[in-house]
């Protein structure tokens, strides 16, 4: 991991909660929503992946909060409540992108079960979208927000730790 005051993530499916540590103290923590089909590496299971991973990409730095994000680039739109009942079934990816990539050969890197080819993000969402419930389709969802306070504490590479007892 480095040094000991490193920055790093750790995600608990239990409670639903991301932490923020530096080294390991904990310095934030926030509300999060992990998948509704719970836990799982698998490529199209919808599940949240557990275990070890990093911060492959950081995308958005200066987009507008609710900004839309398509295909991982910004599509012009701006989230609304208007927008989201045109479009009731889109997953929404708003605000801030933390692409993850697993670092466990055969767990979650790699082959069907590797994270990054999965576009596992940690990302932003409408703010009607409860959290503290596994909603999501195997991403990690925050309020728009957070997901700004914790994009601006990270960097290529961070460590991030998923805890997946749910």
């Amino acid at each position: 991991m480095g040094t000991s005051r490193d920055t790093w993530v750790r995600v608990d499916i239990a409670r639903q909660r991301l932490t923020l540590l530096a080294g390991d103290d904990a310095i934030a923590h926030w509300p999060v929503s992990t998948a509704r089909n719970g836990v799982g590496e698998l490529a199209d299971s919808g599940c949240t992946p557990r275990g070890e991973h990093r911060v492959r990409l950081l995308i958005g730095a200066g987009c507008a909060v609710n900004s839309v994000f398509v295909g991982r680039r910004p599509s012009g739109e701006i989230y609304s409540p208007e927008l989201g009942r045109a479009y009731p079934d889109r997953d929404w990816i708003l605000t801030r992108i933390v692409w993850l990539t697993g670092t466990q050969s055969g767990f979650n890197r790699g082959g069907s079960c590797d994270t990054l080819r999965r576009f596992i993000y940690i990302h932003g969402c409408p703010d009607s979208e409860p959290m503290g419930v596994p909603r999501s389709h195997g991403c990690i969802r925050m309020r728009n927000d957070d997901v700004i306070a914790l994009f601006a504490r990270l960097r290529v590479g961070s460590r991030v730790s998923i805890d997946g007892t749910d």
